[in-house]
Formats: C-alpha cells, sequence, structure tokens
C-alpha cells in the first residue's frame, strides 16, 4: 500500500464514520516512511467502564512507578471527583488500554503459552535425566 492509497483509505474511513455519527481526528501510529494505519473505536465516556470496574473485585495489587506528569493527570481524575484514588484511577486506564490492545495481547497470549508449554516440556526433560528428587525444586542439600 502506498502513502496516497492509505492516506485515501483514512479519508475514506473518516467519512464513513462520519456518516454515522463518529467524528475522529487522524492519528499517526507509524513511522512516516511505513504506511500502517489502526482505527480504534473508543465509546465517548469512561462510565460504563467505571461502572464495570466498581462491580469487580480488586483484589491484585500491581506495583507501577510513573512520571511526574502521569501522578498530576491521575491526581486531576482524583481532584474530579470522577473515581476516588489513584489506584482506581490507573486501574481503569490500564483496563482501557487493554482493551484498546486487545488483538496483540491475543497474539501474545499465544506465544506465551507455547513459551510455558516449552518450559513444561523441559522441566520433564530434565526430571527425565537427572532423577525427579522427590519433588525437589533444584535447591541443595
Amino acid at each position: 500500500m502506498t502513502q496516497a492509497s492509505t492516506s485515501d483509505t483514512w479519508q475514506w474511513i473518516q467519512s464513513e464514520l462520519r456518516g454515522k455519527g463518529i467524528d475522529i481526528e487522524a492519528l499517526s501510529c507509524c513511522a512516516p516512511d511505513t504506511s500502517c494505519l489502526k482505527v480504534v473505536c473508543l465509546p465517548t465516556g469512561l462510565g460504563q467502564s467505571l461502572e464495570e470496574l466498581g462491580q469487580e473485585v480488586r483484589d491484585q495489587v500491581v506495583m507501577v512507578r510513573v512520571d511526574e506528569e502521569t501522578r498530576r493527570k491521575l491526581d486531576a481524575w482524583v481532584a474530579s471527583g470522577a473515581v476516588k484514588s489513584r489506584s482506581e484511577a490507573a486501574a481503569l486506564f490500564i483496563r482501557e488500554g487493554l482493551k484498546v490492545r486487545a488483538s496483540e495481547l491475543d497474539h501474545l497470549g499465544e506465544a506465551i503459552r507455547n513459551v510455558e508449554e516449552a518450559k513444561e516440556r523441559l522441566r520433564r526433560k530434565a526430571r527425565d535425566v537427572f532423577g525427579d528428587n522427590d519433588g525437589d525444586d533444584g535447591g541443595s542439600s
């Protein structure tokens, strides 16, 4: 696909979406010398996602370090009253980001499963070669 046809395609997509009442801006996600294009449609509000988040048990702790600007933006969401805490804001945006990248994550999930299966085959082979050691995890006696 040439740069001109990518541009034409993007214009057509915008036109079709405008016809359905969806107005989006062009965002470049590729280097200028490549011709990739990804269109992601998101609902205008985060209300439904926030409501879903409130219905889920959030009992898994994930430590994350962010830069100053990101912290300020999380704090702004807290100050707005839309969320109760930085933690809730971060959980909301992580969830939304995962939704946007779901197809890429599905592909990664497949690769991760393949790696885990290969590790298990390696463990079985190692037990065959070295003996089981009654479930010992490799520590020395």
